[in-house]
């Protein structure tokens, strides 16, 4: 290129750079900065509350009618029955052992006959035992350790038959229980009657009785007994005393004693026992009306748990139950 277009070209562009500068003097320059830092902010959103709430409770299955129960896992849990044999035994591996022990009969009613059957293992003499109520051997049988026996209930048996096979070798003992129910022959003189088994028939009596403001009196011919009924809530709930009331020389009634209005002083022999005894005279105070006699019954039964029970009639049809040993009493039949 010629020397002189090339100094126009360049001057061209020097020009057209100026001209663009003073252009751009006139707009705002941005300068670029870093960006924000974005913080995340996190909205917990509501949980779905449910409508109602279902509670799971373990509620135990009934037992249908005729069903059985079910069976743990780990085995059934066996409750023998009040009248089902209860076998003892021994963990020693060296002791006799009862194979079985047994009777041909569900119940019997005293002075009947039933036979007996047992077997065992490992021991070279038996015995059999009539127990009492209260665990006592009363009656013994020397058996041998295999076969069976016949035996004649008493009269006098009550409520159960409750015999013990005992097998013995020369240093060890095993024994074995067998409870076979009596049926009762014997009737109660009032009904509906007690599930209990009276222990004879009811004997007829003159009843001398007495109401008082906490308790009673009750007199029985028969047995030439007081019977002091309190219903204060204290212990003992009754006494009893035998009568010493002599009428030829105790007085009937203490005459400088006169008792409130429709209140009454016991007399004779209640008011013999009620003079004599404090503890009597201060738990039972006045009486609420005069002493009545008439011709009753009274009968006897032992309880479930072996506790005796006196029954005595009383006024207005009822029947009074006297329990053990002064523990309780009871109306147990509404007149």
């Amino acid at each position: 290129m010629h020397p002189r277009m090339l100094f126009v070209s360049i001057m061209g562009l020097m020009f057209a750079t100026l001209f663009v500068s003073g252009c751009a003097a006139t707009t705002t320059q941005i300068i670029p900065t870093d960006p924000p830092t974005i913080t995340p902010t996190f909205t917990v959103e509501p949980t779905d509350t449910p409508e109602f709430v279902v509670t799971l409770t373990n509620t135990p299955r009934p037992t249908p009618l005729g069903g059985a129960t079910p069976t743990p896992l780990f085995g059934a849990t066996r409750t023998p029955a009040p009248n089902e044999p209860t076998p003892t035994r021994s963990l020693n591996p060296n002791a006799p052992r009862v194979e079985f022990f047994t009777s041909d009969s569900v119940a019997v009613a005293p002075g009947e006959q039933l036979t007996v059957f047992w077997s065992t293992r490992g021991g070279d003499r038996a015995v059999i035992y009539q127990l009492s109520r209260t665990g006592e051997r009363e009656r013994l049988w020397n058996v041998e350790t295999a076969g069976n026996l016949t035996i004649t209930t008493r009269t006098r048996d009550r409520g159960q038959l409750l015999l013990m096979l005992s097998v013995s070798n020369s240093t060890l003992t095993t024994e074995q229980t067998l409870n076979i129910p009596l049926a009762c022959p014997v009737q109660w003189f009032f009904g509906p009657p007690p599930e209990e088994c009276p222990e004879t028939d009811a004997q007829q009596t003159l009843i001398i009785e007495q109401q008082f403001q906490s308790g009673r009196m009750v007199y029985i011919g028969i047995t030439n007994t007081v019977y002091i009924l309190f219903n204060d809530g204290e212990s003992p709930k009754w006494l009893q005393f035998e009568n010493r009331y002599n009428p030829e020389i105790h007085p009937e009634s203490q005459e400088n004693f006169v008792p409130p209005p429709n209140f009454y002083q016991p007399i004779g022999i209640l008011g013999y026992v009620w003079r004599g005894n404090d503890t009597v005279r201060n738990r039972l105070q006045l009486g609420t009306n005069a002493q009545i006699s008439f011709d009753g019954f009274i009968q006897t039964a032992f309880t479930f748990n072996n506790v005796i029970s006196l029954y005595i009639s009383s006024t207005d049809a009822t029947v009074l139950r006297l329990l053990g040993t002064g523990s309780d009493w009871q109306i147990i039949t509404a007149p």
